[in-house]
């Protein structure tokens, strides 16, 4: 089994956090400190990701849920909150459709059952284009920025830098390569979990017609919409974020 680097910090019920395209688990910095209190909260980074970036990536959604699947059965961690954000929230969703039994409760955040995200402020061959292009650095800087409603004087808008930094493009060709090849949505109404689905109204990279199609097929989910917020709700408004995930994890 391929060895990942995973945080884990904190007691009680595991909270499992996956990162999204272009991220590593420093970027949970806000929730890890909040929930750490409440829970044994676990943050992988993906393969070539973050301090798992010396791992081979990988082009698939699919192999990456079953690997971080396996790792969480190394740690002997067979029943846990699940969150994943943006292309972790693909990879979510594809953990629920193999192991839902092991899931308590299941929150796909600004993410969609679309690896080619219609609608998106770019299409992913656009994306590989410019990586091909423009290089990494510039690439990486220009997406991170439709991350935030502030754009480069977000706050948190140098983390997500950082972690960028961290990558090769291998790694980020690779992860455009599993959105091409990902599309969920037919196996939806095999997601039997109880959802909360979470998205933020100033989403470039996810439009509403991506949550609604998660909301309409996944049997028992909700959505809840933050206004005034792009696709790094946790990073804009972190003590929202994290008081509504605390709220519907303890209901």
């Amino acid at each position: 089994m391929q060895h990942i680097y995973i945080g884990d910090e904190g007691k009680g019920f595991p909270l499992v956090l996956v990162h999204g395209f272009l991220g590593s688990s420093k970027m949970w910095e806000p929730q890890i400190n909040f929930f750490k209190d409440y829970f044994r909260v676990i943050t992988p980074d993906l393969p070539g990701f973050g301090k798992s970036n010396k791992a081979k990536s990988h082009n698939n959604i699919q192999s990456i849920a079953k690997l971080l699947l396996d790792c969480l059965d190394e740690k002997k961690i067979d029943k846990f909150y699940l969150l994943g954000h943006s292309m972790g929230g693909m990879i979510v969703q594809e953990m629920a459709k193999i192991s839902g039994n092991k899931i308590i409760k299941l929150i796909c955040y600004s993410t969609g059952p679309r690896g080619e995200m219609p609608g998106r402020f770019e299409t992913v061959d656009q994306s590989r284009e410019n990586l091909k292009k423009n290089g990494l650095e510039i690439t990486a800087k220009n997406i991170a920025k439709t991350w935030f409603v502030k754009g480069e004087e977000a706050e948190y808008f140098d983390i997500c830098i950082e972690a960028g930094k961290q990558l090769s493009i291998e790694t980020v060709d690779n992860a455009l390569v599993a959105f091409k090849n990902w599309d969920g949505v037919e196996t939806l109404k095999n997601i039997k979990n109880e959802t909360l689905i979470v998205w933020g109204n100033k989403d470039k990279s996810y439009n509403l017609d991506q949550v609604q199609t998660l909301n309409k097929n996944i049997p028992n989910s909700s959505l809840f919409i933050f206004e005034g917020c792009a696709h790094n709700v946790h990073l804009e408004k972190p003590e929202e974020f994290n008081r509504t995930i605390l709220n519907y994890l303890n209901k």
